[in-house]
């Protein structure tokens, strides 16, 4: 049986920042017997110009039959075999927070040069397709939507909502993971909010200002990070922007509700298995926290409706996905 050895090219992993590392591993072990994966982590971490090169020149001695960069390191397809490699790309957040000539720069170098530089594009969500379009012209039929999937760790837990206090969970301290308002929104609502990712002292100062009881943890293996789905009441995921949002994901699998963003990706990922609320209104995200808690059939549905939805994105149908496209580009070699 000939082996088809694809070689997953990741970024240095850094400590609580390692979402698409999490999800091609759980690719690489739905794969199929005839997949070898050989998984070639960057030496050095994407930070200054002699770093990056280095990195992209490790890139070309370390090619298989098929080349899978998995995302935040677009620009080693730079010197990569062109018709043997796919590049992931997470999103196109960037987009919005630079301008002018960085902005012109950051797009040929991060989007532009890499596109023309491999075979086919892999994107986590439409909505990451729809930003990509208007930041890179590409050939139709280049660009395929596979999203990200759960690990299969994250199974069903059962648990009595608590409704005198439930136990919010919220995943991720950066800018978009909107905390700020997430705050302000639970004031007065008796709850505990556990915070995965490590706090500022803003964010500390604004947390103990709205009176808002939390505990906080970062750096988390998956075990451990399972355990918080467990023993938390719902989740709460209103972003500002994502490229996916696993968390819903998570959520749903575990048998936990969830409310997350009207905007971006968020809505496309839930489907009907979270309650949907504008990230930028801090009445409407009290509003959905309050529903959830005080709506027991409501809440009963959503839960019904996340394992539903959670099948969409079994490891076995993400990385039969993956198969496919592998197999594609090894007969485009071949013509």
């Amino acid at each position: 049986m000939f082996v088809l050895k694809v070689v997953y090219f990741h970024r240095k992993r850094n400590e609580g920042c390692f979402s698409v590392e999490k999800v091609f591993d759980t690719v690489r072990a739905a794969l199929p017997p005839e997949i070898e994966p050989i998984v070639a982590e960057s030496q050095f971490s994407s930070r200054g110009f002699f770093r990056r090169v280095y990195i992209i020149v490790e890139a070309m001695f370390r090619q298989g039959d098929v080349n899978h960069i998995t995302g935040d390191i677009h620009f080693l397809s730079y010197l990569l075999c062109r018709r043997k490699t796919i590049l992931t790309i997470l999103d196109c957040g960037f987009a919005g927070k630079e301008s002018g000539l960085k902005r012109n720069l950051l797009r040929y170098l991060w989007y532009v040069l890499p596109i023309r530089r491999v075979a086919f594009i892999t994107v986590i969500s439409k909505t990451v397709e729809l930003e990509l379009k208007k930041l890179v012209i590409f050939p139709q039929g280049k660009v395929r939507v596979i999203p990200c999937c759960i690990p299969e760790t994250f199974t069903y837990s059962e648990k009595i909502f608590n409704t005198g206090k439930p136990r919010i969970l919220q995943v991720g301290t950066g800018d978009n993971k909107n905390l700020f308002r997430v705050a302000r929104a639970l004031e007065r609502i008796p709850c505990h909010l556990d915070i995965v990712g490590k706090l500022t002292y803003e964010q500390q100062r604004v947390l103990v200002e709205c009176g808002i009881e939390y505990c906080n943890s970062w750096g988390l293996p998956e075990t451990e990070l399972m355990r918080k789905y467990q023993e938390c009441d719902l989740v709460l995921f209103v972003s500002t922007y994502e490229g996916f949002g696993l968390p819903i994901l998570e959520g749903n699998a575990v048998g936990r509700p969830v409310i997350t963003s009207n905007i971006s990706s968020m809505p496309e990922v839930a489907g009907n298995a979270a309650c949907l609320v504008n990230p930028f209104d801090e009445t409407d995200i009290r509003d959905g926290v309050l529903k959830v808690i005080n709506d027991s059939s409501y809440r009963q549905q959503l839960v019904a409706n996340g394992f539903i939805n959670a099948q969409r994105f079994h490891p076995e149908v993400i990385s039969m996905q993956y198969t496919e496209l592998y197999r594609e580009v090894l007969g485009a070699q071949k013509v």
